[in-house]
C-alpha cells in the first residue's frame, strides 16, 4: 500500500488538479486547507497585534467561509480536508516580514518566505503529525535525487507557468518531503483535463502575487499595520538636487517610475532608497542598470561551487534569467556578475540560480556599498 500524501489545498485548479494525480496514481491522500487570518477585506486588520483572529467571532466567521468555500473540493475528490489555523505563525513570519522590509527601504518577497516558513514549515508539521509522508502542492516545479541520493529542484516543463524560482529556499530535508505533481505538465493540458473529468476549482484565476493584500494598494495594507507610521521625506536625483517629496518610501521599489511626480525632460524612475535618511533617489532609465549585486543568506540546494561559476541569474520572478557568473564568498554569500547589465536589482528581493534546468540555490539581494 502507498503511503499517505497530504496536499495543501487552496481552491485553485492547480492544487485540485494535484490531489486528483495522485489519487489517479492511488496514493491515499488527505488535503490541508490553511487560514492565514487574512482572508477577510482589509479594514478587519486595523486592531492592535495586526492580524484578524484577535476578534473571536470574526475568527470564527473566517474559519466557517473557510470550510464551506472547500468543500466542494473534498467532495469532488471524495477525501477529507482538515483545516489549519497557521494565523498566529503567518503573522510573524510573513506579516512581519513583510512589514519591516519595507521599513527598510527594500523590496520583500513574502511568497519565498510562506513557502519555506509555512507551507514546508508549519503545514508540513502538521501534516506528518496527521500521518502523512510528504506535502504536495500544486506548484509547477520538479524534484529528483542525484546519484549520491541528494534531492535537486528543476524547473517546472511548463516555461511559462514555472514556480521553481518560489521554491529556492527550500532545504534538502524539505525537498525531501515534498511532492509537485504538475512539475512534468505544461498549465494548459491541467486545465483541459479537469474540463474532461468535470473538476471545478472554487477560486477562478491565478493565484494572486500577494494573497494578503486583498483590494488595495500595498501602501495602504502597510499603514494598516500597527506600529507603521509613514514617514514623508524627500526626493532627490542622482546629482543631490532636491526635486521634491514623497509620502513616506514604503510607497516605492527600486525601478518604479509612477508616483513620483517630479516633472522632468524624460521620465524619473526609483533607483535608490535611503530610510536612515528617509530620502528617495530618482534618476533616468539608464540609471538602473547594474553589472552586479552582492547576494548574502544563501540557501544552497546543489553543493556550494568552490570557485566562479557560469549561471544564469534570476532578480525576480517576472525577471528573465540572465547570463552571469556566480562568484561564491563566504559559506552563504556571493557575487553575481552579469554578462549584460541588468535593470532594477531590488535589495530585499531573491536572486535564485539556474544551471540548466536545475536550481542551484538562492538568496537575498544585498543593498551594494
Amino acid at each position: 500500500m502507498k503511503p499517505l500524501i497530504a496536499i495543501a489545498i487552496s481552491g485553485g485548479i492547480d492544487s485540485l488538479m494535484a490531489a486528483y494525480f495522485l489519487k489517479e496514481q492511488g496514493h491515499s491522500i488527505i488535503g490541508i486547507h490553511f487560514i492565514t487570518g487574512y482572508e477577510v477585506q482589509p479594514s478587519v486588520h486595523k486592531n492592535k497585534t495586526g492580524f484578524a483572529n484577535t476578534d473571536t467571532k470574526l475568527y470564527a466567521d473566517i474559519k466557517a467561509r473557510a470550510a464551506h468555500k472547500i468543500a466542494p473540493i473534498a467532495s469532488q475528490l471524495g477525501i477529507d480536508i482538515r483545516l489549519l489555523d497557521c494565523s498566529m505563525e503567518f503573522k510573524h513570519a510573513v506579516i512581519d516580514y513583510f512589514t519591516k522590509t519595507y521599513q527598510n527601504g527594500q523590496t520583500p518577497n513574502p511568497c519565498m518566505v510562506c513557502n519555506r516558513s509555512i507551507k514546508f514549515g508549519t503545514i508540513l508539521s502538521f501534516a506528518r503529525k496527521l500521518g502523512a509522508s510528504c506535502l504536495a502542492t500544486g506548484h509547477y516545479a520538479r524534484i529528483r535525487q542525484d546519484r549520491n541520493g541528494r534531492f535537486q529542484l528543476l524547473k517546472g516543463v511548463d516555461s511559462k507557468k514555472d514556480q521553481s524560482y518560489f521554491l529556492a529556499l527550500l532545504t534538502r530535508q524539505q525537498l525531501a518531503q515534498a511532492r509537485f505533481p504538475l512539475g512534468e505538465m505544461k498549465k494548459s493540458d491541467v486545465i483541459k483535463l479537469a474540463d474532461q473529468k468535470g473538476l471545478a476549482p472554487v477560486t477562478e484565476g491565478e493565484s494572486q502575487d500577494i494573497c494578503f493584500v486583498k483590494g488595495q494598494a500595498y501602501g495602504d495594507f502597510l499603514t494598516a499595520q500597527p506600529e507603521f507610521e509613514p514617514q514623508p521625506g524627500l526626493i532627490e536625483d542622482i546629482g543631490g538636487n532636491i526635486l521634491g517629496r514623497h509620502q513616506g518610501l514604503h510607497l516605492f521599489t527600486i525601478g518604479q517610475r509612477r508616483g513620483i511626480n517630479c516633472p522632468a525632460s524624460a521620465p524619473y524612475y526609483v533607483v535608490d532608497m535611503d530610510p536612515k535618511k528617509n530620502l528617495l533617489k530618482v534618476g533616468f532609465k539608464n540609471d538602473l542598470l547594474s553589472f552586479k549585486c552582492n547576494i548574502v543568506n544563501i540557501n544552497w540546494i546543489h553543493q556550494k561551487p568552490a570557485l566562479p561559476m557560469k549561471v544564469h541569474t534570476r532578480v525576480r520572478y517576472r525577471h528573465k534569467a540572465a547570463a552571469s557568473t556566480l562568484i561564491p564568498a563566504g559559506a552563504h554569500t556571493a557575487v553575481v556578475r552579469f554578462d549584460t547589465p541588468q535593470s532594477a536589482i531590488a535589495p530585499g528581493q531573491c536572486a535564485v540560480f539556474f544551471k540548466d534546468d536545475e536550481v542551484l540555490g538562492g538568496g537575498w539581494i544585498e543593498k551594494n556599498a
